[in-house]
């Protein structure tokens, strides 16, 4: 009886606050719910299409297509195969200025795949899982665009909504390659979110990194009849992995290095050939990573001479720290709190216990609540996304919104079993009327853009984009 009063008393309150929010909403930003609504149906369709195909880095052909598909029906002009990825596509709507972006990931993770269901339950044996959300990201960032578009449409606001669909941001950083292509360039202010534990406009930065695969090549002989003629590559590979150890006593602690062997010769009975170390090198700054990169270098090196061996470094990918625009967070905040919270049923706080408990985690259940606006901190915690290429070409404003219990582990299957199911949905939805009423904003105040351009400028300073990734095509699957 007492979780009844309660439930019931959530549900009013939020009936209270939905007619107070209606009473303040702008004509506009009423049409912008109308048409989030209208869609909101197709966009839980593509959003689950995408969780079952769950495609990874560069492969996401099925995800890329639905997506790109659904902007052409609904009268966007399509640019699709840009910067050399048949994944990655921008979709326009529009002319003139000013040109506000979104942007849309759905790239999955390798080995998580998962049914929703709020216990460990593989849907497919070692196949990849959505376990960041991205299924939810690309298609809640399209619903906010199509709600923009329909404004333009009507003539309601002038100017030009353009909705990035940007593959590979979990491994190869797609964005990176289109910000080579000068893809992002005349955009006047670019928005992204991303699914969490909490809802809240970001104010929190990136980590920058970089990607590098070394390569180490010796000469193979028989182990025990004579190993003096060989000269071992996995040998190279584990004093490198030794001296990468080493070093990370020495590291500021806003820094990271972490790595595989991914590849360390056939059978015991042989010397290695050949030998591989995948490392990433990641810190709150770039300056950091460049730094970490050329001692980690020097170490690889040392290596090679201890082994007798050859080595090649090959850079894979890097991305920047993400620039954070206050005022364009400010702006956001003030539409969040306008939305107001997710409300949950009964049955879905009870799954976000059930999964919190499967997974050995305290039941916290789930947060839907508006967070205030946070205070950004010098260091941000662990993690990096392409989107910080792109904050360092144009404003960026993030969001962040609940799709996941309460402290639920990122890039695991928890996120993944939420992610298709109601709990993910509400969260894309959220994101859809937040994105789109802050694009809004963007449109009709040209004070607003000029103050986030004027920040970006400041912060920016005499920094030149320079993509941190190698100079050849993207690596397409």
């Amino acid at each position: 009886m007492k979780k009844h009063v309660f439930f019931s008393f959530i549900l009013l309150c939020s009936s209270v606050h939905l007619l107070a929010q209606q009473s303040e909403l702008s004509e506009n930003k009423k049409q912008l719910l109308a048409t989030i609504a209208k869609h909101e149906k197709e966009m839980i369709r593509i959003s689950d299409s995408i969780w079952t195909y769950a495609e990874t880095a560069f492969g996401e052909h099925q995800s890329a297509q639905l997506l790109a598909d659904y902007a052409e029906k609904n009268g966007f002009s399509m640019q699709r195969n840009v910067a050399e990825m048949p994944t990655a596509f921008i979709a326009s709507y529009g002319s003139g200025k000013p040109i506000i972006a979104v942007l849309g990931e759905y790239d999955a993770l390798p080995g998580l795949s998962q049914k929703a269901v709020p216990g460990r339950d593989v849907r497919v044996e070692n196949a990849p899982g959505h376990g960041c959300g991205h299924n939810l990201f690309g298609t809640g960032s399209l619903g906010a665009a199509i709600a923009i578009k329909e404004l333009i449409a009507k003539g309601k606001i002038k100017g030009t909504v353009r909705f990035y669909g940007t593959p590979a941001e979990e491994s190869g950083g797609g964005k990176s390659y289109m910000a080579r292509a000068g893809l992002f360039n005349d955009v006047d202010v670019s928005f992204d979110w991303h699914p969490d534990a909490d809802i809240k406009a970001s104010m929190q930065s990136s980590q920058a990194e970089v990607d590098l695969m070394i390569h180490f090549k010796g000469k193979s002989s028989h182990a025990a009849a004579d190993p003096w003629n060989g000269r071992s590559a996995s040998d190279a590979a584990e004093l490198a992995a030794n001296g990468i150890n080493f070093y990370r006593e020495h590291i500021k602690p806003s820094a990271r290095l972490h790595y595989i062997i991914d590849e360390s010769g056939n059978v015991p009975n042989v010397v290695a050939e050949k030998a591989s170390l995948w490392l990433w090198v990641r810190d709150s700054k770039r300056t950091g990573v460049v730094e970490m990169e050329k001692r980690v270098r020097d170490i690889i090196k040392g290596a090679a001479l201890m082994a007798g061996v050859d080595y090649t470094i090959e850079l894979q990918a890097g991305s920047y720290e993400v620039l954070v625009i206050e005022a364009g967070a400010k702006a956001m905040q003030k539409n969040l709190e306008l939305i107001g919270p997710i409300v949950y049923s009964k049955e879905e706080i009870e799954f976000a216990n059930s999964i919190q408990k499967n997974y050995g985690l305290e039941p916290l259940g789930i947060n839907g609540k508006i967070n205030p606006l946070e205070q950004q901190r010098a260091d941000p915690d662990g993690g990096s996304t392409d989107v910080g290429d792109v904050s360092w070409i144009v404003p960026e404003v993030g969001l962040l919104v609940t799709t996941a219990p309460a402290k639920s582990p990122w890039h695991s299957w928890v996120v993944v079993a939420c992610g298709g199911m109601s709990i993910g949905h509400k969260g894309m939805m959220f994101a859809s009327k937040a994105l789109s009423f802050t694009m809004l904003d963007m449109f009709e105040n040209e004070k607003l853009r000029e103050e986030v351009r004027a920040e970006f400028l400041k912060k920016k300073g005499n920094e030149v984009y320079t993509p941190m990734i190698p100079d050849t095509a993207p690596p397409l699957r």
